[in-house]
């Protein structure tokens, strides 16, 4: 927003790590949020008698500081590894923002064994949140297609997919970015994988959660209407 307003295309080292420790963290929070929103509704439908015990504030509040604390550590250990490599190719990004991979095509080959290893680690957390969530709807259906009336199961699948999707979007996205050969990287696709991963699914969370609260939608409706009559 900054280099737009003021028509530059620079930005500082400071300013550089600060961009990768948040998008690193705000993105490693989404993931374990959304991991514990399918926990969320795994709960709601498959124990739903369940759910004041399992699910109470004490537990929320136990599962948001865990994925907070966890996105926290995870972009530290990211950010101070690749702010502590030399840059052997210039400081040049081909990107609009710092980003990770593309700080660390500017380093030394022979340098990244160190982010490697922190890959390494982030992918298996990565993973197991996947495991987990994927376990999760595989539970979800299950008891979904048990429901003996149709408008149950278009009622609690109309609570599941819009978070699947996002899910979908988000992992798909992030993982391409991340973990693609290089081979078939350009600056194009680049791009337009970051605005994929960065950009769309936090711009889709209150379309697909927020807007199904009826009071809200009321609102806007309201809101829009009158802009009309005005006009």
């Amino acid at each position: 927003m900054h280099n737009s307003l003021w028509d530059t295309r620079t930005t500082s080292y400071t300013g550089c790590a600060a961009q990768v420790f948040f998008l690193l963290f705000f993105i490693s929070a989404e993931f374990y949020l959304l991991t514990i929103m399918s926990y969320d509704r795994y709960v709601s439908i498959c124990k739903p008698l369940h759910y004041g015990t399992l699910l109470g504030s004490r537990a929320c509040a136990h599962m948001a500081a865990a994925a907070w604390a966890s996105a926290f550590l995870n972009a530290l250990m990211h950010t101070a590894n690749t702010f502590s490599l030399p840059l052997c190719h210039g400081n040049a990004l081909g990107q609009f923002f710092c980003e990770m991979p593309q700080i660390l095509k500017l380093s030394c080959s022979h340098s990244n064994l160190r982010e490697l290893g922190l890959l390494a680690v982030s992918v298996c957390l990565v993973l197991g949140c996947f495991v987990f969530i994927v376990f999760s709807y595989v539970q979800i259906f299950r008891a979904v297609l048990r429901i003996p009336s149709e408008q149950g199961r278009h009622k609690a699948f109309s609570t599941c997919l819009p978070h699947l999707a996002v899910v979908s979007l988000f992992i798909s996205t992030g993982f391409f970015a991340y973990l693609k050969p290089p081979s078939i990287s350009s600056p194009s696709l680049d791009l337009s994988l970051s605005i994929l991963y960065s950009v769309l699914p936090p711009a889709l969370n209150p379309l697909i959660y927020s807007l199904r609260n009826q009071e809200l939608k009321a609102a806007v409706w309201r809101l829009m209407t009158g802009c009309f009559q005005e006009h």
